[in-house]
């Protein structure tokens, strides 16, 4: 299950401050691609929280190791045979490593995938509708609008395709992995709700930067971190929030396939002219 309503190691102010120079370090680690700085500030966050609370300090020492995971290689888009195998050990990497430290340094609950979770509501499925809607609207008109399309690769073959549709929605899964479970989850720990997932949304967002979300692109996926954040913490289901981003990500799949070959999925009505 995600961690519980209230905090369990509730923090103070500092402690807040600990984790959003935490959070903020992914800006220079992993959306800058700064690791000098970006190593700078996460040690000065890791500092803080050491000199507030050693139970504070272990939940961002882990947090920590999977951002610096994450900073060990570049992680635009890339879907050649390397790239891929580089993507699955590095992603991987970062939710094993804070995985297995979580529940050996922390409980054995602190970090849990409910794939299950409560009932979905008539609204739940309402939602997922508004979903297809939504990204079918606003993703053409920014993917092609911005031009950050040609931040993924060019895909014309039906290999290149069918890696395309695999790396987006792998990608998409392993999102609500870490993000979600593993760094939202772990901040609700020791803070309230929205303050923990404001911070796990400048790490969520920092990598969708990295991955080719520019321009823009923040102006969608601030909100988008946010509400994934708060549905899985209202839901408890992991299931739920995948379902979610897997139909976003499929309208994202499509987009980037006809924004590379206009003749292919040629049924979107936003793209600008």
């Amino acid at each position: 299950m995600p961690a519980p309503s209230e905090p369990i190691a509730p923090t103070g102010p500092a402690g807040v401050a600990a984790m959003a120079i935490t959070s903020a370090s992914a800006v220079w680690l992993i959306a800058l691609q700064q690791p000098v700085i970006g190593l700078g500030v996460l040690a000065a966050g890791l500092a803080l929280a050491l000199w507030v609370d050693r139970r504070l300090a272990r939940t961002l020492g882990i947090v920590a190791c999977g951002l610096v995971i994450l900073s060990v290689t570049s992680l635009e888009a890339d879907l050649s045979d390397l790239g891929m195998l580089r993507f699955t050990l590095v992603l991987g990497g970062a939710v094993l490593v804070p995985t297995l430290l979580a529940r050996r340094l922390i409980s054995p609950d602190a970090v849990s995938f409910p794939v299950r979770g409560r009932p979905w509501t008539g609204l739940q499925w309402w939602y997922l509708g508004a979903v297809v809607v939504i990204a079918y609207l606003l993703l053409p008109f920014y993917f092609v609008g911005s031009g950050a399309y040609a931040n993924w690769p060019a895909v014309a073959t039906a290999n290149e395709i069918g890696r395309l549709f695999v790396g987006v929605n792998a990608v998409g899964i392993w999102d609500e992995l870490f993000f979600v479970c593993i760094v939202f989850a772990l901040y609700r720990r020791h803070v309230p709700l929205w303050t923990a997932n404001v911070l796990q949304a400048i790490v969520f967002v920092s990598f969708l930067w990295e991955l080719g979300y520019r321009s823009w692109g923040p102006l969608l996926t601030i909100p988008f971190a946010l509400v994934q954040g708060w549905i899985f913490a209202t839901t408890a289901s992991l299931g739920y929030v995948v379902t979610v981003h897997l139909l976003f990500d499929a309208i994202v799949f499509l987009v980037l396939v006809h924004a590379h070959n206009p003749h292919l999925f040629d049924f979107f009505v936003t793209i600008p002219a």
